[in-house]
């Protein structure tokens, strides 16, 4: 195959996983890489599971990370439809063509009689697999019997003398699995449904998907895989198997250690592009020490080469960090756009006012940027901007409200402010530097008490800039409302 043709093919029976994105962000790097084609498969055979909901949420979680594909839903392409719900034709196709090669065989063998075999088996110590009973049934008893309308299901005839199963993985390089502890799975069910193994590799060939790039999860599959390319007669990709993401505790990432879907990232702050940088960095390197990643970079140096064979372990701490990074590289004006739709979002500004105080936001930003490592961090720290009052939390209220000579503080700054003619940061700090020795009173005291009036709290953007935002106003009624809490 000269033409890369990669695909993501998530089941839609939850919303993206962070493991699941990785996968993703290699495939869109790879196709991008190679200028291939990055197809986008929902895989929505689980009726009981998969739901419109999850597929769109996976669908936003794609679009958000800016991993966007040639082929799929809502893109279109020459191979679709891009649901397998909606290929049951190709799979009844497939099915046939394996009869006509005598690849498959009905079996009748009821639920109940298989357990009893495996059991007998494993307590036996030996194949513990289908034991390929029904394969010896004659043709035309098998057809009678299908045509009597005995529930049955379509077994895979693994060819007995066939060497070993044996592939290079594009990661692990040469892997092998013995034939006989292949035994002959089922590809289609009684109720007429493909397995996973049979639909997937029908549509993998109908797609001409050149290489498949999954979780090492998938492993076992392969083998499998490749004898059903085979017994279509279709071209068996190349395979790369991506290490599994561990939690800390060196455990398979789940619930247990948080928050594991890339939406659920978003809506703690997180920004795309240090999530699609921290994902890449889970077990792809550029070298040795570089850790920040843009997209474009990736794209012009990903190689499988360069993909670790080893469990990569999830660090919040670290992608917290990396995120904090971002945030505080970004452009005063776009930090200023999304800062705006956040705030917009969580009802604190309208779109019009947004506009109106664009110029406000612009020097409210980077005062805000710099202090913060997620996105979630904003409201709370500049909210006392946009609210009419202010609460004290228990912290500050017992720490600075009632510490000697808060009141005499706010006094004192409530005074100089209000007698200033030119209220700006570089004018309020200069009237205020003094008020400390004036008073005989330690800055930290002076200071703290006016933050915590203007803010509620002990922590807010800097001081002075922030009284320059409130305005002169507003400033001085704060002042005035904190100073019957406050101790003198």
């Amino acid at each position: 195959m000269d033409q890369v043709r990669v695909r993501f093919a998530p089941s839609p029976t939850g919303h993206l996983h962070i493991g699941g994105a990785r996968t993703a962000i290699y495939n869109w790097a790879f196709a991008r890489r190679h200028g291939g084609d990055f197809i986008l498969r929902i895989d929505d055979t689980d009726p009981e599971r998969s739901t419109d909901e999850n597929t769109q949420a996976i669908l936003r979680a794609m679009e958000w990370l800016g991993l966007d594909w040639d082929e799929g839903p809502g893109a279109g392409g020459d191979f679709g439809p891009y649901f397998q719900t909606q290929r049951s034709e190709l799979y009844a196709q497939g099915l046939v063509t394996l009869q006509a090669n005598d690849a498959v065989y009905p079996c009748f063998c009821t639920a109940d009689e298989l357990k009893g075999r495996r059991e007998a088996a494993r307590e036996a110590g030996g194949f513990a697999g289908y034991d390929r009973r029904c394969r010896a049934i004659d043709t035309e008893e098998a057809a009678a019997r299908i045509a009597r309308g005995d529930e049955h299901v379509w077994r895979l005839a693994v060819p007995l003398e066939r060497d070993d199963v044996t592939f290079v993985d594009a990661i692990r390089g040469e892997t092998a699995f013995p034939i006989g502890s292949l035994d002959d799975f089922i590809l289609v069910r009684s109720d007429g449904t493909p397995t996973y193994n049979f639909a997937t590799v029908v549509d993998d060939v109908a797609m001409e998907i050149s290489h498949v790039v999954r979780g090492d999860d998938h492993l076992s599959n392969t083998p499998r895989q490749i004898l059903v390319f085979e017994a279509l007669g279709g071209e068996v990709p190349t395979f790369a198997h991506l290490s599994m993401i561990w939690g800390a505790d060196g455990k398979r990432l789940s619930k247990r250690h948080g928050a594991t879907s890339v939406e659920a990232y978003r809506d703690l702050g997180y920004l795309p592009e240090a999530i699609l940088n921290y994902l890449t960095l889970l077990g792809w390197s550029l070298d040795d020490k570089t850790t920040m990643i843009d997209r474009d970079t990736l794209v012009e140096n990903f190689s499988f080469e360069r993909v670790s064979k080893n469990p990569a372990v999830f660090d919040t701490d670290k992608l917290e960090w990396m995120n904090g990074v971002y945030i505080r590289e970004m452009p005063v004006e776009e930090f200023a756009d999304r800062m705006s739709a956040l705030l917009t979002a969580q009802g604190m500004l309208t779109g019009a006012e947004a506009e109106e105080r664009r110029e406000w936001l612009l020097k409210l930003a980077p005062l805000v940027s710099e202090r913060i490592k997620r996105m979630d961090e904003i409201p709370s720290m500049v909210g006392f901007f946009f609210s009419d009052t202010v609460e004290f939390d228990d912290k500050a209220r017992k720490k600075v409200l009632d510490k000697a000579g808060a009141g005499c503080a706010m006094d004192a700054v409530e005074a100089v402010l209000k007698g200033l003619d030119t209220f700006e940061t570089e004018s309020i700090e200069a009237a205020l530097r003094d008020v400390p020795e004036a008073l005989d009173l330690k800055p930290r005291i002076v200071f703290q008490a006016v933050r915590v009036a203007l803010s509620g709290s002990m922590v807010s953007p800097p001081l002075f800039e922030s009284i320059d935002l409130l305005g002169k106003e507003k400033t001085l009624q704060r002042l005035r409302q904190a100073r019957s809490s406050a101790t003198d």
